[in-house]
């Protein structure tokens, strides 16, 4: 799906790949400090999560300049800030999802500022981390949706959602060729050819350490 649900299509296997980039991902996120809910994957299309109560939040990181901000800033599509840009917007489909700031979000009690200095800090910390990952793949981390919840066993802030083409965007380092769900958003084709091509790259990248 994309444009808050008014595209939708269905292209066969794609899950099993997203599934498998996402555990992968997430996975070493855990392993380096930042928490998430992921525990295993359990087989092609499932994996074992921790059960959270969602902050109804997402937190976009972008590295480059994309999406809706080119035209909503005047800025050329690419371009590369000397800083990380944080936007958050309200999870809520029935508003289709806006962007608010700190103090909207604060206001409206979705989260407390303590929380969301945390989910800051874990969301560069994360960013950090996959971009290093895809560095090592030729893919460059162009931004980055997350999602956060507190954990239901501990009341500990965690990364609750995928991490995979569907919710990232991810350009090939030398070409800038997009590799992820652009390429659906945009009719540019080779929409599996391409997710296939992350997974291999990043498989790659994992064999070598």
């Amino acid at each position: 799906m994309a444009y808050n649900n008014v595209k939708h299509a269905v292209f066969k296997g794609k899950g099993k790949i997203t599934n498998t980039i996402s555990a992968i991902l997430l996975n070493t996120l855990n392993s380096q400090g930042v928490s998430t809910h992921f525990i295993e994957k359990i087989n092609e299309r499932e994996q074992l999560c921790r059960k959270a109560r969602t902050i109804p939040i997402e937190v976009i990181v972008r590295n480059r300049v994309s999406g809706f901000l080119p035209e909503w800033l005047g800025i050329k599509e690419g371009y590369k800030p000397d800083n990380t840009i944080i936007d958050l917007r309200y999870n809520n489909d029935n508003l289709l999802d806006p962007l608010i700031n700190d103090s909207h979000a604060i206001a409206l009690k979705l989260v407390t500022r303590e929380t969301l200095n945390k989910m800051y800090q874990m969301a560069n910390q994360a960013n950090t981390i996959i971009s290093n990952i895809l560095h090592q793949a030729g893919i460059e981390l162009v931004d980055m949706k997350l999602e956060f919840g507190q954990a239901v066993d501990n009341e500990e802030i965690i990364i609750t959602d995928e991490i995979s083409p569907d919710t990232c965007r991810l350009w090939e380092e030398e070409t800038e060729r997009r590799l992820d769900k652009d390429r659906y958003r945009r009719d540019m084709g080779e929409i599996m050819s391409s997710y296939q091509e992350v997974l291999e790259r990043i498989n790659k990248v994992m064999e070598d350490k």
